[in-house]
């Protein structure tokens, strides 16, 4: 990976979890300040010893900030036990602009805000993109030459040019679900056709844990090599080709499909070819001298019929709030995997800052960047509301007792709570980023 790539991608991620971040922490600022709750500090990022930038309003009591450590952000509220760790405020006694003084009830609206945003953001960003950009998708019906499969998928005993059609008899629409589909249903066989009969493929144990740890799918469409659009001053030029032209063979070696050819001429590198096209109904043979490069120098064209479903504004809303509501079961389901399936284990699932990172495109692209960060927020969300101490989630299940019970957990018990939540946090933090960096280190010497 180049020096540019990294940078695309790690500037992707870090403006990402900035907006996050950001809208996150303005989820509890927001309710703190209609309750008349002090807040002290607004930081994006956390500024131990020291930080980056800084400013507060003349007559303002909140301080706004940038930190060093990009590892999230915060907002300290007076009277509240948070990874500041104040307590020598604590230990004063309570004023009435503090979080400890206010109602229950606010204070859970407070705590909430948060992870209410990202869910929020979320559904709004699925929106907007669905409104600008519709929902693209290939039908499996659509993929009518077959399909091609790697090692992976011929172990089950899928053959290049199998159609499937169905996983554990449920007919599949959407091509590009597939893979997903095997994974989170956990499916245990796959229905092809081939010559005409349709076969039942079991697929056997590993198969899932293989497939998570290539992180590709195991079979694409088959695609007949169509010639789009030619690249000037190239081979492809200097024979002759023209666009709509179809390739179909090199040497006298019949080769009908994009994967087909490719493979094959790049064993032929600085040799002379002959190149078998179909022009209309003509069929024709054209010498080629290939280069040290071994291509033609032509851009294929896609063969296939998508369905773009299109929304106005109005109709985007429920579909972006459908489509949120998708996504996020699916994370859920991704997580029950890795806790309760044989199939996937969590030192091969769980990743840190470059696994997400690597989650983002090489080239900036705005709509997978938004696409992205929409599902991030959602994790964001999900994460923050377990009931975890040091979490949204774990100051919310305290407030939950309190309602319930009528009884206030003590602040020694709270701040116990805390420094428990915060060292489990941590240990999930350094051990996600620590098997990045384990299988960044067994890649490089793997290739070495």
């Amino acid at each position: 990976m180049t020096t540019e790539i990294i940078l695309v991608k790690a500037g992707q991620l870090i403006l990402s979890l900035s907006i996050l971040v950001v809208l996150h922490e303005f989820g509890h600022f927001i309710p703190a300040k209609l309750f008349k709750t002090r807040v002290e500090k607004f930081y994006l990022f956390f500024d131990p010893w020291f930080s980056l930038f800084k400013f507060k309003p003349k007559n303002g009591e909140t301080e706004y900030g940038i930190g060093w450590l990009p590892l999230g952000g915060y907002v300290k509220i007076s009277g509240m036990i948070d990874e500041s760790m104040d307590k020598e405020q604590m230990s004063k006694p309570p004023e009435p602009w503090e979080f400890r003084s206010k109602p229950a009830w606010q204070r859970l609206i407070i705590m909430i805000g948060g992870v209410t945003v990202n869910i929020l953001l979320a559904f709004f960003i699925y929106a907007m993109l669905l409104w600008h950009y519709g929902e693209t998708y290939l039908p499996n019906a659509n993929v009518k030459y077959g399909v091609v499969v790697d090692s992976l998928g011929k172990s089950i005993g899928m053959r290049d040019g199998d159609k499937i059609l169905s996983l554990d008899n449920r007919p599949i629409d959407n091509f590009g679900s597939i893979p997903s589909e095997v994974i989170l249903k956990e499916v245990k066989s796959i229905q092809v056709e081939r010559g005409g009969q349709q076969l039942n493929l079991p697929i056997p144990d590993g198969f899932v844990r293989a497939l998570l740890k290539q992180k590709s799918p195991f079979a694409a469409p088959l695609v007949p090599f169509f010639v789009d659009s030619i690249i000037g001053g190239s081979v492809a030029s200097k024979i002759g080709l023209q666009k709509g032209d179809r390739l179909i063979a090199l040497n006298g070696q019949s080769l009908p499909y994009a994967n087909q050819f490719n493979k094959e001429i790049r064993k032929h590198k600085n040799e002379a070819v002959q190149v078998g096209i179909l022009r209309g109904t003509d069929s024709l043979t054209l010498n080629a001298q290939l280069t040290n490069e071994s291509v033609l120098g032509v851009y294929p064209k896609d063969p296939f019929e998508y369905n773009t479903k299109h929304f106005t504004f109005l109709q985007s809303f429920p579909a972006g709030f459908h489509k949120g509501i998708d996504k996020l079961k699916e994370y859920v389901s991704q997580l029950r995997l890795i806790f309760v399936s044989k199939e996937v284990k969590m030192s091969e699932s769980l990743g840190g800052f470059g696994s997400i990172a690597n989650l983002f495109p090489e080239a900036w692209d705005w709509g997978a960047f938004w696409q992205l960060t929409a599902f991030l927020s959602i994790v964001l969300a999900f994460m923050n509301i377990l009931p975890i101490p040091a979490l949204d989630g774990g100051h919310v299940l305290f407030l939950i007792y309190e309602i319930v019970t009528g009884r206030k957990p003590s602040e020694k018990f709270l701040e116990y709570a805390q420094v428990a939540g915060m060292i489990i946090l941590l240990g999930l933090l350094l051990l996600a980023n620590g098997l990045d960096i384990w299988r960044g280190i067994s890649k490089f010497f793997t290739k070495g």
